[in-house]
């Protein structure tokens, strides 16, 4: 008689502060319910972690742990609560389509999303369909932003949300005569999020990035000159 082969679920648990890697409850309240779920259901389970690591961000457990599903190598990715995996429908909108488009099953068991059945599947649809949704209500607020400063004759533009390190990066690499493709790819291939939160990064975000902070620096050199004129220095 053939032995029936376990499937294999690699479990991911998460704590974003340091006292809480150092306590280590977090963690094995995490670690506690992915077991029994396995032992419920008969999987393998194989634990990934990150200690201390924000949800905003592709941390390495989670980047190891997406690496072998890609590859093959696990059947599927359970977690305990949705915000230990992500932190936004948005980007829970895109882990699901991964794992669909790469064939791996994908298990919440808070809020339950199980996209081993119709019913977990169809919550999932749900959440893609939510995610889509503040998509384009994020583009509706940005276009009658943009239009009521048209109507003021106010400067169109936006504030940077990219981080001072990330801004001196793309700066430093363009300087240095990589094309913003390059470093858009360099960033994807490093797992470093755009300023929206999104992997996917374009060269005209890294344009935007290096030309804001070149207009900026231009600006504070003539505001400077300008004062040492006046002072007649």
């Amino acid at each position: 008689m053939s032995k029936i082969q376990r499937k294999v679920m690699i479990g991911y648990v998460r704590v974003s502060t340091a006292e809480q890697a150092e306590s280590r409850n977090g963690l094995e309240a995490q670690e506690v319910k992915l077991r029994a779920e396995a032992e419920h259901r008969g999987w393998e389970l194989r634990i990934y972690r990150d200690e201390g690591a924000s949800g905003k961000y592709v941390n390495e457990g989670l980047r190891n742990a997406l690496g072998h599903l890609a590859s093959g190598q696990a059947d599927g990715l359970v977690v305990a609560k949705l915000d230990r995996l992500v932190r936004s429908v948005i980007h829970a909108s895109e882990i699901i389509q991964t794992s669909l488009s790469q064939g791996w099953d994908l298990v919440i068991l808070d809020p339950q999303v199980d996209m081993t059945t119709a019913s977990g599947r169809l919550v999932a649809n749900v959440m893609m369909a939510i995610a889509e949704f503040e998509r384009e209500l994020i583009g509706e607020r940005t276009r009658d932003a943009l239009a009521a400063k048209r109507r003021r004759n106010e400067p169109i533009g936006r504030k940077t949300l990219a981080e001072p390190w990330l801004i001196e990066r793309i700066v430093a690499e363009r300087q240095s005569g990589r094309s913003y493709q390059a470093i858009a790819d360099d960033l994807m291939a490093d797992e470093v999020l755009s300023p929206t939160g999104l992997r996917k990064w374009q060269s005209s975000t890294v344009r935007r990035i290096y030309d804001t902070t070149e207009s900026k620096l231009a600006r504070g050199a003539h505001t400077a000159a300008t004062a040492i004129a006046k002072a007649g220095v």
